[in-house]
């Protein structure tokens, strides 16, 4: 890890791609069957607290593009990227969700809905990470 060059752009770039995405998942995709498979209501969405939800949310998706960058090191491009981004969101990530998930009894569609989110995050991470150096 000595030399490594981090593009600090990239890191926020990165860190805000799970807004983007999470918008789009969370709200018209998946968002019903979301709220259905962790037992939440719009009520309970709209108590308040998203200050802290989205600086927090900011902070962790930061230290993760961080970290996979600094697994790049200087030598991924815009395809391995993607590719080793893939790899992490799913052989991680979404395996890691899914373990936990199994234990606390929660449904499959939970498990395919937040490891598939994790997928594309940090597949479009490792993708910005490679491709902007």
């Amino acid at each position: 890890m000595e030399g490594v060059t981090i593009n600090w752009l990239a890191v926020i770039a990165a860190s805000l791609v799970g807004f983007a995405i999470g918008f789009i998942w969370y709200g018209p995709l998946f968002g019903k069957k979301w709220m259905e498979s962790t037992g939440l209501t719009e009520s309970d969405l709209n108590n308040g607290g998203m200050g802290k939800v989205f600086g927090f949310t900011f902070l962790f998706q930061f230290v993760m593009a961080y970290c996979l960058a600094m697994f790049f090191g200087n030598e991924v491009g815009l395809e391995e990227g993607a590719f080793y981004g893939f790899l992490a969101g799913f052989g991680w990530v979404a395996t890691a969700i899914g373990v936990n998930a199994l234990y606390e009894r929660r449904s499959w569609k939970y498990i395919f809905i937040n490891g598939g989110f994790w997928v594309v995050v940090y597949t479009l991470m490792g993708l910005i990470l490679g491709a902007w150096k």
